[in-house]
């Protein structure tokens, strides 16, 4: 007895509305996905930055800002190079001994000590200090930037100088500074201003004798581009 085939199912012409369904989903799914990353809650961000910053301050002044997203303000990467040059050319003349580099807001700072350019509590330039000096100023004339030369003291009283204060004896040994920079090194007098600031900008604690020594300096500063505009 021959058996009865089943009768054939009838094709369904309606599965492609599964995989339509299924990729309409996937692409609503990516736009949302990138819609969301678009609109990141810069408040929160800024608020992290924040935290960041001064978790980086025990970092030292050479700590730089790194932008995390667009909108936050960037570093400084003129001033990055910049420090990184000045290094490898005071490396290159074998100058940076007794030499600070420092990088900040303002700019990159050369940091003179006293024993470099002065007798204590003179501001009379020593003989040895203008081959330092020349160097420092072709370090200048390919910069471009505008240039502060800035006095520091400790705040020990002057005995047997013929100033009369800390301060006064800072400002005339940056006036000593710019005047060599500007008639024996050929500076622009536009590029360049002078000013002391006897004890009141320390560097480090004049609680000790290495720090009064550290605060006793001349800075030479490259002024950020950043500042100067």
């Amino acid at each position: 007895m021959r058996r009865r085939r089943k009768p054939e199912e009838p094709e369904n012409h309606d599965r492609w509305v599964v995989s339509y369904a299924d990729f309409i989903t996937l692409l609503f799914a990516f736009f949302t996905t990138m819609y969301a990353l678009s609109h990141v809650d810069l408040g929160k961000v800024q608020r992290f930055e924040g935290s960041m910053k001064t978790a980086f301050k025990t970092a030292g002044p050479d700590a730089v800002n790194t932008p995390l997203i667009e909108g936050i303000k960037p570093a400084n990467y003129a001033d990055v190079g910049l420090e990184k040059s000045i290094r490898a050319e005071l490396n290159r003349l074998v100058l940076a001994e007794g030499v600070v580099v420092q990088r900040n807001q303002r700019g990159v700072t050369l940091s003179l000590g006293e024993e470099l350019l002065f007798q204590s509590g003179d501001a009379e330039l020593n003989k040895d200090a203008r081959p330092l000096l020349s160097a420092v100023a072709s370090i200048i004339k390919s910069s471009q930037r505008a240039i502060l030369i800035e006095g520091h003291t400790d705040n020990i009283p002057l005995r047997g100088s013929r100033y009369t204060s800390n301060l006064e004896l800072s400002a005339a040994r940056a006036s000593q500074t710019y005047a060599c920079l500007l008639n024996e090194e050929g500076l622009s007098p536009e590029r360049m201003s002078a000013s002391g600031y006897g004890e009141y900008r320390p560097r480090e604690s004049n609680a000790t004798p290495d720090g009064r020594a550290r605060n006793r300096r001349v800075e030479i500063v490259f002024v950020s581009e950043k500042q100067g505009s």
